[in-house]
């Protein structure tokens, strides 16, 4: 299993970030069957603002750049993506080739080198605290 961080903005619209919201309560049941069948196992979108932070598990054998593209291949996937698209806007750090915008990995709490020691066990001088 593979796990993927995407960034994207909402337009600074209190009526068009209102809608983003409704519209996921209640995405469109095809959409969601594409998603699996691309290879997403676990799609989870936060918003803070009109920041979008999209997390997403997925198998092994799937690559964000061309999967996420395949699931427009599916038109009702490609009209909600559409409808999607007129809500939001690229992050100011995305290449002009892509929407969501990939993010890079720089901590997992599973990682080897940090489950080695007991929580009881102090740090290496440098301060505790929040990531």
């Amino acid at each position: 299993m593979k796990a993927y961080g995407l960034t994207l903005c909402l337009r600074d619209d209190p009526d068009a970030i209102a809608a983003y919201r409704r519209y996921h309560q209640a995405v469109w049941p095809q959409v969601c069957a594409r998603l699996r069948e691309v290879g997403v196992q676990t799609m989870r979108i936060f918003l803070r603002g009109r920041r979008l932070f999209m997390y997403v598990e997925a198998d092994d054998a799937f690559d964000p750049r061309r999967d996420f593209a395949r699931v427009n291949d599916d038109p009702v996937s490609a009209e909600w993506n559409a409808l999607m698209a007129t809500f939001q806007e690229r992050a100011p750090e995305a290449d002009t080739n892509e929407w969501w915008a990939l993010m890079e990995l720089v901590f997992d709490l599973d990682w080897p080198q940090h489950r080695t020691l007991p929580a009881s066990e102090g740090h290496d001088g440098e301060e505790a605290g929040h990531g």
